[in-house]
């Protein structure tokens, strides 16, 4: 890798050449977040639907229709496990930032519930993203808990994160601009466990996994991911690990906020 590689000013982002950058968590991602985890859907077999709202007045043309509202969700064979692009559809913030993808699983078809509910917001590599929806969409029972909370904590630990002392349940980049997080939840994380619709204000809910990046203290997070609290930690924990790779990934779109962070190798 070549930390001090100059990328030349004089190019637009978008169309800047291809490097591979390090470290994961804080490359973004690439401007590609949607079709990183679509193009991973399609190939697991997920069918996707949009939907798309508009407004259309009296004697106006079919092509000069507005559109409002458009939602992109892609369903897994088995109906027990979706994903859905709110991006564009007016979607509920975490941390300062729009949330872009809200995964969700259920037990059975029996219930139109979701049993949980994960989100990302755009610069959440999409790596990462993919990662945790391949394990999902491998598992038998999506909503049934197999490890412990440990396990997200290791996935971390083994590419050189460290374990908070003062906070048993949370582990920091150790450049301190990344952290996950096991504590109470916002209120708009959807979850199926009934105790999280009889938390009263001011009361700390359901403890559920919280990442996010923070390249410098006080400044807008780059990204935030929020997991419900009846999210399995294994999958949690694939998510961790993808996200805390070390292996570099390719980018042509840098984030401004972590660019001059970035260790970077042109892709030739």
């Amino acid at each position: 890798m070549y930390p001090d590689f100059p990328l030349d000013p004089s190019v637009p982002h978008g169309a800047a050449g291809a490097y591979w950058v390090g470290p994961r968590y804080l490359a973004g991602d690439d401007g590609r977040l949607y079709d990183t985890v679509a193009d991973t859907l399609a190939g697991l077999g997920w069918t996707s639907l949009t939907i798309v709202r508009g407004r259309h007045e009296p004697g106006e043309a079919t092509e000069d229709r507005q559109v409002l509202r458009s939602t992109v969700l892609h369903i897994s064979p088995d109906n027990l496990r979706w994903a859905q692009w709110s991006l564009a559809d007016e979607p509920f913030h975490l941390g300062g930032r729009p949330v872009a993808w809200q995964v969700s699983a259920r037990a059975d078809t029996s219930s139109p519930l979701a049993a949980w509910s994960a989100y990302f917001t755009p610069d959440v590599p999409g790596e990462a993203v993919a990662d945790f929806l391949v394990a999902l969409d491998a598992r038998d029972e999506p909503a049934v808990p197999l490890a412990g909370p440990e396990l997200v904590l290791d996935a971390v630990a083994a590419h050189g994160w460290l374990r908070d002392i003062e906070h048993p349940h949370a582990a920091v980049d150790p450049a301190f601009t990344s952290r996950f997080s096991l504590g109470g939840v916002g209120s708009l994380i959807q979850d199926g466990d009934p105790r999280a619709l009889t938390t009263g204000p001011g009361e700390a809910g359901l403890a559920g996994w919280q990442a996010w990046s923070e390249p410098d203290p006080g400044a807008p997070y780059l990204w935030v991911a929020s997991f419900g609290a009846s999210v399995p930690h294994d999958l949690v924990a694939v998510f961790a690990a993808s996200l805390s790779s070390t292996v570099p990934v390719l980018r042509r779109v840098l984030p401004e906020a972590t660019r001059e962070r970035l260790l970077r190798a042109p892709a030739v």
